[in-house]
């Protein structure tokens, strides 16, 4: 499962959701679906982030000399 994606997903799902509560005049729940789109994307950035370092130190023990 991509969660990179998925999260992505939810963001842009969420953040339409929001405009829509805020075309009907619904602050509160507007609010409460922007936080949680935001918080999805800042998930989906976390994601990427931490496989990028998962790749970059894969690539570091494979490049190291084994020890004797």
């Amino acid at each position: 499962m991509n969660w990179e994606r998925t999260f992505q997903f939810l963001a842009v799902a969420f953040a339409g959701i929001a405009a829509v509560f805020y075309w009907r005049g619904d602050f509160d729940a507007m609010f409460v679906t922007a936080v949680v789109g935001a918080a999805a994307f800042f998930l989906s950035i976390r994601m990427q982030v931490k496989t990028r370092i998962d790749e970059r130190r894969a690539k570091e023990t494979e490049t190291e000399d084994p020890e004797i």
